[in-house]
């Protein structure tokens, strides 16, 4: 990698930012105008942004630690040890002029093994999968194949990587066809299997597994991939005593048409051209609590999002922990599956 990657200017927005820490997996950018260090934006100053309700298509100013530490040419011998002192995992080197000449990092931080976690994983499969049709209608949507493997692999082995060996799938629709094809598998992954007698939705399911967990557990829907760190996320959700922990990705869409904004008495008071809009959306990955699943009622059909939204009104710390769009893969439709397959084609 370059210099270069690890460089934003000030005019560009949170978001930019966020793509740019995103490419170049170091966790970290540099504010530079006219080549000169403003200061620093890591991947945690943009979620804890976020999470303040903050505006993406701010300025990354918004954001940004002008007390970033540095050091110049003469004092580079000092990286190690400064990083070392103040516990971070790179450091600018600068010249006279505060330009950056060079990025020290402590590879030992930055590529520091994954989190072993022992977390159970529930895997929701039991729909019909309707929007993919007509595939679903011969093959169930767990083992629609993503490149040379399920998409259900996909999602085991990334939590196995993270040290995760007890898994359950909540099944329905075609299975059969699913638990043979695990139970013949060539590398059998060790799975539970939990069947509904009937349709109950992405909550209802849930409320079979009560007892079942004594503490933390994943839960992931069958048709996602979600590429971040499993341990951060684990982290962040114990730190904030929250009954469930929703991964949201950040969003951005284009209006194709121009809008008008005006008064009450139709008084225009402004015009844009094709505007951008940026939100946060649900990726369907969760951490819970086993206390969220008496908040769901036994043999009902239901949203987890309607559970979810019960205990936000009775007042339970329900988190969001945001991450960059592009670390998302959803293959929910047609047009998304090919996506899907296309991305993890230029990653392997």
């Amino acid at each position: 990698m370059e210099i270069k990657d690890f460089l934003v200017a000030p005019e560009c927005s949170v978001l930019e930012a966020m793509r740019q820490i995103n490419r170049n997996t170091k966790g970290i950018v540099y504010v530079c105008k006219q080549e000169k260090l403003i200061g620093t934006v890591t991947d945690g100053d943009i979620r804890r942004y976020i999470l303040k309700n903050g505006d993406l298509r701010d300025s990354v100013t918004k954001v940004v630690n002008m007390d970033a530490k540095v050091l110049y040419e003469s004092e580079k011998c000092l990286a190690k040890e400064q990083m070392k002192r103040y516990k971070i995992s790179s450091i600018p080197i600068l010249d006279k002029y505060k330009r950056i000449k060079e990025i020290c990092f402590a590879e030992e931080c930055v590529r520091q093994k994954k989190s072993v976690l022992k977390v159970p994983v529930v895997i929701m499969a039991g729909g019909k999968g309707t929007r993919l049709y007509p595939y679903t209608q011969i093959l169930p949507k767990p083992l629609i194949p993503i490149g040379d493997k399920t998409i259900t692999e996909h999602i085991i082995e990334r939590f196995m990587d993270y040290g995760c060996s007890q898994f359950d799938m909540i099944v329905n629709y075609k299975k059969n066809f699913i638990k043979s094809y695990f139970l013949d598998n060539e590398n059998p992954i060790n799975i539970n299997f939990i069947e509904e007698t009937e349709f109950l939705g992405t909550g209802g399911g849930l409320r079979l597994l009560e007892g079942r967990y004594p503490s933390t557990f994943f839960m992931s829907n069958c048709d996602i991939l979600i590429t971040e760190d499993y341990g951060a996320i684990l982290k962040f959700h114990q730190e904030q005593n929250n009954i469930i922990t929703m991964v949201c990705a950040s969003k951005r869409l284009q209006i194709p048409y121009g809008t008008v904004e005006f008064t009450d008495t139709g008084k225009v008071l402004q015009l844009k051209e094709k505007p951008e809009i940026s939100f946060m959306t649900n990726t369907g990955l969760y951490v819970l609590e086993p206390e969220f699943l008496k908040e769901i009622p036994e043999n009902t059909f239901i949203h987890i999002t309607d559970v979810i939204q019960k205990c936000i009104d009775k007042g339970k710390n329900v988190g969001v922990y945001p991450i960059p769009e592009e670390n998302w893969l959803d293959m929910g439709q047609m047009d998304e599956l090919k996506k899907m397959k296309e991305s993890l084609e230029n990653r392997l």
